[in-house]
């Protein structure tokens, strides 16, 4: 049976690659979380607090490619470890920082690690599983993403309405450095992907298709992350929820995240990546769609995420995959691109978002963000059919 290989138990080393996923995304996602608590304690607005989120993203959709050049010849065991020890000393000293000054230049610095760690993690896939599993074992190490939004997310909530945000990112801290551990003692010596030279970032960067790819990430990041950025404010200030309900509801999220996660891990290699794309990006639309039903009741809105929930990561994980079939001799150029624009979406959708409620516009921020969407739909699309014509670099 031909997939039958995609059912064989995964490579020990994949738990810890994805451990590693859940610790980065949980100090990624402290600061929406926290932005409550940061905007109160700092005596910032909350379209100010919002800018960690932008100069954050800046800062990893810019590392993720020049970073994947730079560490190219790098043992990937030392390289990922030595970025999560990174990680738990600055998210450490990011929870001790005296004011939003000194908080904007340790975030900065503190999210160098993500902008390394998830490209180089997925880069590295093909070098410890067969041909046969690697869109599953993608999905599967992104996993890691989906269960830092059920328990990460909601945690750091939790966290920054009744201790402060503080506690949060030294939690964060505490894990990068327990999993930094895990990662050396998991991965095996002499993972090292092939180079990146400038022929490969030529023939990645001259692929139609592979850019049409990316830039479904990218413009489905910014559409997400309009509204996600704000979700904390968003629930306090139209719902009157308060840290315990704000909590819950990024517990349900995160748990149909996960959820959808796992089953476009199931599914994609036989559905295919470019369907299971399309498919994620229609569920989050429908959210968008749907949201100003959430408006009349909790209950509501906590119905209305559901698709988007079950879309989100579920979404950068097929897209990872899907690069990484399209062109494995390209993965690591590919997959660092993909990061970044994540990362940029992130950087543009909070940084639109914090325009819009400056001006008033918190309840519009669904609307940009479907519009968005529909594009990210659109150009995937587009992107399938010119792969269908268009030779693959190789």
């Amino acid at each position: 049976m031909p997939h039958r290989p995609a059912h064989k138990p995964l490579p020990r080393p994949l738990w810890a690659l994805m451990a590693g996923n859940f610790v980065i995304g949980t100090g990624v996602m402290a600061v929406p979380g926290t932005l409550n608590d940061i905007s109160t304690s700092l005596s910032v607005s909350i379209p100010q607090a919002g800018q960690l989120i932008t100069a954050a993203a800046i800062i990893m959709g810019i590392g993720a490619p020049l970073f994947a050049t730079l560490v190219a010849g790098w043992d990937r065991r030392r390289l990922l470890t030595l970025s999560l020890l990174w990680y738990a000393l600055f998210m450490g000293l990011s929870a001790l920082a005296p004011s939003y000054g000194w908080l904007l230049a340790l975030r900065v610095l503190a999210v160098i690690p993500p902008a390394i760690f998830t490209p180089q993690a997925a880069a590295s896939i093909g070098l410890l599983v067969p041909e046969q599993q690697r869109g599953r074992a993608i999905t599967f190490v992104f996993l890691g993403w989906s269960v830092a939004s059920v328990l990460g997310m909601p945690m750091s909530a939790w966290i920054g309405g009744h201790l402060g945000w503080r506690w949060a990112f030294g939690l964060v801290a505490l894990l990068a450095l327990l999993c930094a551990g895990w990662v050396w003692r998991a991965l095996p010596r002499g993972i090292r992907p092939a180079p990146l030279n400038r022929q490969a970032w030529g023939r990645a960067l001259g692929s139609a298709p592979l850019m049409l790819a990316v830039a479904v990430t990218l413009v489905s990041a910014f559409g997400q992350f309009t509204l996600f950025s704000y979700f904390a404010p968003y629930l306090q200030q139209v719902l009157g929820m308060g840290a315990d309900p704000i909590s819950l509801l990024f517990l349900w999220f995160g748990a149909f995240g996960l959820t959808g996660n796992m089953l476009v891990s199931r599914r994609i290699d036989r559905i295919g990546a470019p369907r299971a794309v399309l498919i994620t990006l229609g569920l989050m639309a429908l959210s968008l769609v749907l949201w100003p039903l959430g408006t009349h009741a909790i209950w509501l809105q906590a119905l209305v995420v559901v698709p988007w929930a079950l879309g989100c990561f579920s979404a950068n994980s097929a897209q990872q995959a899907r690069l990484v079939q399209m062109s494995p001799v390209l993965a690591p150029a590919t997959v660092a691109l993909n990061t970044s624009a994540i990362y940029g979406g992130q950087a543009m959708g909070a940084a639109l978002g914090g325009v819009l409620i400056a001006q008033g516009g918190m309840q519009q921020l669904h609307a940009w963000g479907l519009v968005l969407m529909m594009g990210a739909m659109l150009l995937s699309v587009w992107a399938a059919r010119l792969q269908k014509r268009s030779p693959m670099p190789s």
